[in-house]
């Protein structure tokens, strides 16, 4: 699916609700050769399982809309979702030259209340961030996520120079199919496992996978505090 295809469809999204943008999705999905590779994941069934013990819990999603996906969370979560595209946020300050003021951007992108996400899916957005943009914006999901909260990460161990993103496609719970498409930059770093950690300081890891993939999968969650603002 084009860019313009994809960013048409989230504007669909916001108008007619989940039900009726899947439904958008899946007919323009069947234009689409059907060769994207199959990947397993481990964090995922973790991520559900949580959100799942939740009643009506609300969901985060940094990625493009899909609208499988909301067909799939929406019956096996009945959880409100929120469809926040930040990739194509990143692209529209690189191709503007604004690229220093992501972060201040991000400190001030989400309309969402403190403590009031109960799921945050990242997919593979921070390898894709310079070091202030990924601090402000692990800073303002922590503030986002309620406690004993869920926040899942995807981390690549290998930089390799292709611009491109992925849509993450849930095929089932230990599955997902990835379909790439054209993005203004390639993966910048591998962050290493203590530097991960450092970055969500305010959460704590309850789950880490290394899979063959070449990627780290990390679900994070958010311990109890004193403060009625999720902060310690």
């Amino acid at each position: 699916m084009g860019e313009g295809a994809t960013r048409a469809l989230s504007d669909l999204f916001s108008l007619l609700g989940p039900r009726r943008a899947a439904e958008a999705e899946a007919s323009l999905a069947h234009a689409v050769p059907s060769d994207e590779p199959v990947l397993p994941t481990k964090a995922l069934h973790k991520f559900l399982s949580s959100l799942g013990a939740r009643q009506s819990p609300v969901l985060l999603d940094l990625g493009p809309v899909v609208g499988s996906n909301l067909t799939f969370f929406g019956e096996q979560l009945g959880c409100k979702i929120f469809i926040e595209d930040l990739f194509r946020d990143l692209d529209q300050h690189i191709q503007q030259g604004r690229l220093d003021a992501l972060p201040t951007f991000f400190s001030k992108r989400f309309p969402q209340a403190d403590v009031s996400v109960d799921g945050i899916l990242c997919w593979d957005l921070f390898d894709y961030l310079d070091r202030g943009a990924a601090q402000v914006l692990a800073r303002e999901l922590t503030r986002l996520l309620n406690v004993d909260g869920v926040l899942l990460g995807f981390f690549s161990t290998v930089v390799v120079p292709d611009p491109r993103y992925t849509k993450f496609i849930i095929a089932d719970e230990t599955n997902l199919r990835q379909r790439m498409y054209p993005a203004a930059r390639s993966k910048q770093h591998v962050l290493l496992n203590r530097d991960i950690i450092k970055l969500f300081d305010g959460l704590r890891v309850a789950e880490s996978f290394l899979l063959k993939t070449n990627v780290r999968e990390i679900l994070f969650r958010k311990p109890g505090y004193l403060g009625g603002d999720g902060r310690k």
